[in-house]
């Protein structure tokens, strides 16, 4: 009964098969090989146009080069307070984009509210260098407490970016699980909402190790190869990640995950809602199920052998949980099984 994360899941068969396709041979290094231009095609293609794209290892690092490829001196990013860029990254953000700084915008449902955000920005006067400057708007989808912006919700905070002159970045760590919960296309909801760049996630949907930047207009990405190579982020081996991403792409393997994934959460969260000795914290609609259960049955369930972690509540959430009760969070993967969820609902 594993919902600790989805970073504990392993890698999916087909993905782990074409990294030993080509473990053979040789190949030319730094990301100049057929592979990788094949998979940067391939890129391309499912967003409906030519995009630049720069394989990494993390999603730390992908977030943090993105911002950093759009830094400013006395720069300031904006995100939702909840964001994993400002409470999960250890600073990776700040010390990668040269002391810039993220601030935390407020917003229900771990989305950021536009009328804050538009209020935030407006504290950054552009020719006072007192308390910095605007850099870029970055969201997170899907967010961090299991909700999915919708189409409409990104063309506001889009059109205030645009208003600003402000590029948007999103945090895409899980976006094949936000993906398939709109029912969208990769194009409709990223560049055709707005969106600049993209820290495109595979890791938490099935991949070993495999994130990538993606650039929707590739001037935009003229500093990228230097920012990349300067950070340690520049694979000679980079074949290895495009193996992994031309697997998870193809024949949309990586939809299919996310659909299998989020349809556990669904599984689970059906199940939570019908116990006495739990309740859904809030809704979500990705592949992360918040629940409050009593502490006994916490501990139960982790005696059973069950992984989650408890969770501190997000901000402005309320009620709190009771002197008896813990707030928890359970993450379904690729990998999740209707018996491990049908267990751990039991166990509950």
């Amino acid at each position: 009964m594993h919902f600790a994360s989805d970073n504990w899941a392993g890698t999916h068969p087909r993905i782990a098969d074409n990294l030993t396709r080509h473990a053979q041979g040789f190949a030319s290094a730094y990301g100049t090989s057929e592979l990788d231009k094949a998979v940067e095609d391939r890129f391309s293609a499912i967003f409906e146009r030519e995009v630049a794209v720069f394989f990494v290892a993390t999603g730390t690092a992908a977030n943090s080069l993105a911002l950093a490829s759009v830094a400013k001196a006395g720069g300031v990013s904006f995100c939702h307070a909840d964001a994993h860029v400002n409470a999960d990254e250890g600073g990776a953000p700040e010390f990668l984009t040269g002391a810039t700084r993220l601030f935390g915008v407020e917003g229900a449902e771990g989305k950021i509210d536009p009328k804050a955000l538009d209020k935030a920005i407006a504290r950054f006067e552009p020719a006072s260098p007192h308390h910095g400057r605007a850099m870029a708007v970055t969201v997170t989808q899907a967010t961090e407490v299991g909700t999915v912006y919708s189409l409409d919700e990104l063309d506001r905070l889009a059109a205030i970016a645009k208003s600003r002159d402000l590029p948007l970045h999103m945090d895409g760590a899980r976006f094949a699980n936000a993906l398939v919960a709109l029912d969208a296309t990769p194009a409709e909801m990223t560049w055709k909402r707005g969106v600049d760049i993209l820290s495109f996630g595979g890791t938490k949907n099935g991949c070993w190790c495999a994130e990538a930047i993606v650039f929707f207009n590739p001037e935009m990405a003229a500093d990228l190869p230097f920012i990349r190579k300067r950070s340690a982020q520049l694979f000679s081996k980079s074949r290895f990640i495009s193996a992994q991403l031309e697997a998870y792409l193809e024949d949309d393997l990586w939809l299919d995950l996310a659909r299998h994934a989020n349809s556990m959460a669904d599984r689970l969260r059906e199940g939570l809602a019908a116990k006495n000795t739990a309740r859904l914290a809030w809704e979500t609609t990705a592949n992360e199920v918040f629940a409050v259960i009593e502490k006994s049955s916490a501990d139960r369930a982790r005696e059973k052998g069950a992984k989650f972690y408890d969770w501190q509540p997000p901000h402005g959430w309320l009620p709190l949980p009771n002197e008896n009760e813990t707030l928890v969070r359970l993450v379904t993967s690729f990998a999740t099984s209707e018996d491990e969820v049908d267990q751990f609902i039991e166990v509950v």
